[in-house]
């Protein structure tokens, strides 16, 4: 599938010539100068024309316009990616009204049930954009609610692997791992991994009260070693300041089966709530995809009836194409489309000192022919 395409129409000019004629004479020079580029029709309908005016002031926004739908379409897409990543899953194919997006566009037809022909053009776009927009907004809520969920796991998550000085110590400690009396109490000690031997030399005579050989390693990451300690409760805060200044840290831990059984509960809902939306989430981007992808290319059929009827004046009379060129080969069917349109002295050709219209939907060079490009990622 091409991911870049462009969408061009062609006056219908000379005498004799009909839209279908100046068709096959597009194959026909495709297909001997151009082979490998892939050409369709682009069914735009007799759209409701207006008055000039309107026209124009409509062409000065729907460059604009098209930012924006395309923007929110490629949005959308990036957070389908993100999700099937998250999910572990393989990226499916992107499909509008249930076929694949690159079809869709190859084989347009308008919507007249969703946007009437003889609608104002003005109020066609407004529709699109207003459709498009609610989408975007709700899209920003559903992925914040998504993101806070992902947040808290991963503030959970840090607790259980960061390195000991800061991380959860609940699952690394056993009942048999604590002794609480009336007077004596277990202490969590985060010994840094290369003064080991210093602690084991040193806790008994961090305080007069300790218990000799009652400190235990439960565990050891890259950085520090966790031990226990049992002393007599009335000189915590003494064995606190003494081991601070050896450069061990006392943790603060209580150990309660009660606490740690409710934050595993936390841990599992959180996940299970983490995968409930962004399964929700992404069944709803590939909806809205689809959605706002044909809005999209409704959008392009509007700038082209625009642009045409602009550059080519009244009655409505041109051909519109989708080409998909590779780079290399993309001169050599733009010269082709010249060609069609006579030369460039043709009467359709505008500089950009002209009247403003060339390079009409964004185009960084004039053409004597409507052209814009489009980009599905």
């Amino acid at each position: 599938m091409a991911t870049r395409y462009l969408i061009v129409s062609l006056p219908v000019q000379s005498p004799g010539t009909t839209v279908n004629s100046l068709w096959a004479r597009l194959q026909d020079s495709i297909s001997r100068h151009s082979f490998d580029t892939p050409l369709y029709r682009f069914n735009v309908p007799d759209l409701r024309v207006g008055t000039l005016d309107s026209l124009l002031a409509l062409s000065d926004d729907l460059v604009k316009s098209n930012v924006f739908v395309e923007g929110v379409s490629h949005k959308i897409r990036r957070q389908i990616e993100e999700l099937e990543r998250a999910g572990g899953v393989e990226s499916g194919t992107l499909t509008v009204d249930g076929v694949p997006v690159d079809t869709y566009l190859t084989r347009f037809v308008w919507d007249e049930g969703k946007y009437p022909t003889m609608s104002p053009l003005k109020e066609t776009v407004s529709s699109i954009q207003s459709q498009v927009a609610k989408i975007e907004d709700d899209m920003k809520v559903r992925a914040a609610e998504y993101n806070n969920v992902r947040s808290q796991l991963s503030a959970i998550n840090r607790k259980q692997s960061g390195s000991l000085a800061v991380r959860d110590l609940s699952n690394l400690v056993k009942p048999e791992d604590m002794v609480t009396s009336d007077h004596l109490v277990t202490l969590l000690a985060i010994v840094p991994k290369y003064s080991q031997k210093e602690w084991l030399s040193s806790y008994e005579s961090l305080d007069t009260f300790v218990v000799p050989r009652s400190s235990k390693k439960l565990y050891e990451d890259n950085e520090y070693a966790l031990y226990t300690v049992t002393l007599f409760a009335k000189v915590v805060d003494n064995f606190k300041v003494h081991a601070r200044e050896k450069g061990f840290q006392v943790r603060d831990f209580e150990y309660s089966p009660e606490a740690q059984e409710s934050r595993k509960e936390e841990l599992e809902k959180l996940q299970q709530d983490q995968e409930a939306m962004r399964a929700s989430l992404l069944q709803w981007c590939y909806a809205s995809y689809s959605e706002v992808f044909s809005s999209w290319m409704h959008f392009c059929a509007v700038r082209v009836f625009v642009e045409s009827i602009l550059r080519y004046g009244l009655p409505p009379s041109f051909l519109s194409a989708v080409l998909a060129p590779f780079a290399k080969g993309e001169k050599k069917v733009r010269s082709i489309l010249e060609e069609l349109c006579g030369n460039v002295h043709s009467i359709y050709w505008k500089s950009e000192d002209d009247t403003g219209v060339a390079g009409l939907g964004g185009e960084t060079e004039a053409h004597p022919y409507v052209s814009f490009t489009i980009n599905f990622v």
